[in-house]
């Protein structure tokens, strides 16, 4: 998919080593003003690296990282990135209300306090103590201060981990306004639905390297294969024999099947039980592109 919106940062050829081990190996990433980009992999594959490298936490090894052109340590590049990391390190004696106005003081526009309570869903927690707010609340909060200088680049490292799921819904909702005001989004999550309902670009990386880019839809391209649901009584280790099917696993009333295609499986699930009901057909999702990449990166490798 090609895109012509402005790269607001890129990490070109960039390596990290941790003594002998390679956290990142000429590792290349581009994201773009207005887009969501997911960086999937497995843990220890290089994305928490990745995200210090344009943080300015870390310093490549080899390679080069910009952001807005400039280093990831300049004035410049720290004032327009917002991050929210899986570790946050905040005060927890200070409220909620306290923190926000002394992260906002470090701007020079900052976001309202009321535009950070409403996209961040602080609603009644203002006068809480940060220490005595739930893991899910203390993750919004966190999510209001990456949020509150109003970054053109945002760093999301598992944004959504312990959140229930009115409150992740929430989120993708605030990121959506974001990357519709121009705001590039780098997204590392293991919720791969969640990658999927918000990338513009994916980008899958395994032992330090980019194995795959592409849009969710390049992505899924990867795997041909149909996911089919139906309520039968067919036995499931009968319809794993037939040709084409991958997987049959019986889930209660509903048979689930993994098929290298829908059409001559469904036929034939037709013709084996006339009471066969509540037929879905799926393509593969963005969790099985994933899965088939990673296992070829892996086979390549050894």
């Amino acid at each position: 998919m090609a895109t012509t919106t402005p790269v607001l940062a890129r990490l070109h050829g960039a390596s990290r080593r941790y003594g002998k081990t390679v956290a990142l190996d000429g590792f290349d990433l581009s994201l773009h003003a207005g887009q969501v980009t997911s960086l999937l992999g497995a843990n220890g594959a290089g994305k928490s690296t990745a995200v210090g490298l344009l943080l300015g936490l870390l310093a490549a090894d080899a390679g080069t990282v910009e952001v807005f052109g400039q280093a990831p340590g300049s004035m410049a590049a720290r004032l327009g990135t917002g991050a929210m990391l899986q570790s946050a390190g905040l005060p927890e004696r200070l409220k909620v209300r306290e923190l926000l106005t002394l992260v906002r003081s470090y701007s020079p526009q900052p976001r309202s306090l009321a535009d950070c309570v409403a996209l961040a869903g602080l609603d009644g927690l203002l006068d809480r103590r940060y220490g005595r707010l739930s893991g899910g609340q203390q993750r919004r909060v966190q999510f209001a201060l990456a949020i509150c200088g109003r970054p053109r680049l945002l760093c999301l490292d598992e944004p959504t981990t312990g959140l229930d799921i009115e409150a992740r819904q929430g989120l993708w909702q605030a990121i959506r306004e974001l990357v519709a005001d121009g705001s590039a989004v780098l997204l590392t999550t293991h919720y791969l639905e969640e990658a999927e309902a918000l990338s513009d670009r994916v980008a899958m990386i395994d032992r330090g390297r980019l194995v795959a880019e592409g849009s969710v839809a390049q992505i899924r391209a990867h795997v041909s294969q149909r996911r089919i649901r139906c309520v039968t009584g067919l036995a499931a280790g009968n319809v794993l024999q037939w040709p084409g099917v991958r997987d049959a696993v019986r889930e209660g009333d509903a048979l689930r099947i993994v098929a290298d295609t829908a059409e001559a499986v469904v036929r034939r699930l037709l013709d084996a039980d006339p009471q066969l009901h509540e037929l879905e057909v799926q393509r593969a999702g963005l969790a099985d592109a994933f899965l088939q990449i990673t296992r070829n990166s892996e086979q390549e490798a050894a």
